[in-house]
């Protein structure tokens, strides 16, 4: 995979070096950022299974229903982190992608997303193609 470290639990790993513009006024990195940093790990996610991507799931796209993010340290400019991405299960039209980022290996961020597959041309959501399913079974499972 991407990963260039091992994160237990985690099959997709990438390194994300903290940048200025992730900082807030206090110096760390801004609660928003952590956001960001998952979306970087999403995306390398997805292109890892397939390639698929945030709008071609091989049949649909996906939006973001909700987001939980829970700061357990300070990441500051030039850290150098590790962000873990799985996908522990899809149902129907949802799922959850879970996230945990660390820095020489301790875990300074993790959260989950809730996702939704989504039909752009129809705008409402559908089920997650087969596809789409199969390669994050055989990924995780690998």
């Amino acid at each position: 995979m991407s990963g260039v470290v091992c994160m237990e639990g985690f099959k997709s790993v990438i390194p994300y070096v903290v940048r200025v513009a992730d900082i807030n006024y206090g110096g760390h990195v801004a609660n928003s950022a952590v956001l960001d940093f998952f979306h970087e790990g999403r995306i390398a996610y997805l292109a890892a299974l397939g390639p698929f991507d945030e709008l071609d799931l091989g049949g649909c796209g996906l939006i973001m229903a909700e987001a939980r993010v829970r700061y357990r340290a300070e990441m500051k400019q030039g850290d150098r982190l590790q962000i873990g991405v799985r996908i522990p299960a899809l149902e129907g039209s949802t799922g959850t992608m879970e996230y945990r980022i660390e820095r020489e290996g301790k875990v300074t961020a993790e959260g989950e997303t809730r996702l939704v597959a989504f039909d752009y041309s129809k705008r409402r959501p559908t089920r997650w193609p087969e596809g789409f399913r199969a390669a994050v079974s055989a990924f995780e499972e690998d």
